[in-house]
């Protein structure tokens, strides 16, 4: 029997479907993901995916595309390579993927050994415990590697793999407590406390021990 194509739509009047048809398909969002980080090559898309094949990848950004949630440019001279990077559209999954993190975060438990690891893949579930600090450039690093989060004034946020130059905080942990501080099982104000976070300000020591202060004591 030859193979079926692959259903394009739901064909259902419903904005969920309309979404799904969309971004429903195996590896859109964690593309998405990549992307609300900041533009990528195609290569850093790659190696950033464990798993995606190089036609699926291909794929899915070409319908991407079609769907106007990216678009591809060229980087001018004396850098031969294009990037891809999210439209306005785009960008607003964020609020999706913070759902679907907070959602996910309690299934986590410890990471099986077939599991890959990259530092920024924590950003999304932290974002929330980061606004807490206010304003600012947080600079957060793992053992696996560093991301740093931009919160505006304004409550906008976003994300970037790789140290900030411009970072007001500096956050140190691990992979253990981040998940605790996504799943809610910790804050930050009780991870700095008890010692499984470190954080440094670049402005003063004044906001390190309200965080300590508002901490329950044991």
């Amino acid at each position: 029997m030859p193979r079926q194509p692959r259903r394009r739509s739901y064909d259902q009047y419903c904005a969920a479907a309309r979404a799904l048809d969309a971004v429903g398909d195996r590896w859109t969002l964690l593309i998405v993901r990549e992307l609300l980080a900041g533009p990528r090559r195609y290569t850093d898309l790659h190696a950033d995916l464990p798993g995606v094949s190089t036609d699926m990848l291909a794929g899915r950004l070409k319908d991407m595309e079609a769907a106007e949630l990216v678009t591809r440019r060229r980087l001018p001279p004396p850098v031969a390579a294009s990037v891809y990077e999210l439209t306005d559209r785009g960008r607003e999954l964020l609020p999706v993927l913070r759902a679907l993190a907070a959602w996910g975060a309690p299934a986590l438990g410890e990471p099986r050994p077939t599991d890959a690891v990259r530092a920024h893949w924590f950003a999304i579930p932290l974002l929330t415990a980061l606004e807490g600090l206010g304003a600012g450039v947080v600079q957060v690093t793992l053992d696996e590697g560093e991301f740093h989060v931009r919160t505006g004034g304004d409550g906008q946020v976003e994300y970037g793999e790789g140290p900030a130059a411009d970072a007001q905080v500096r956050l140190r942990t691990d992979t253990a407590t981040c998940r605790a501080l996504a799943g809610g099982e910790l804050t930050l104000a009780e991870a700095v406390a008890s010692g499984r976070a470190e954080l440094h300000e670049e402005l003063g020591e004044e906001r390190r021990e309200e965080l300590r202060a508002s901490a329950p004591l044991s």
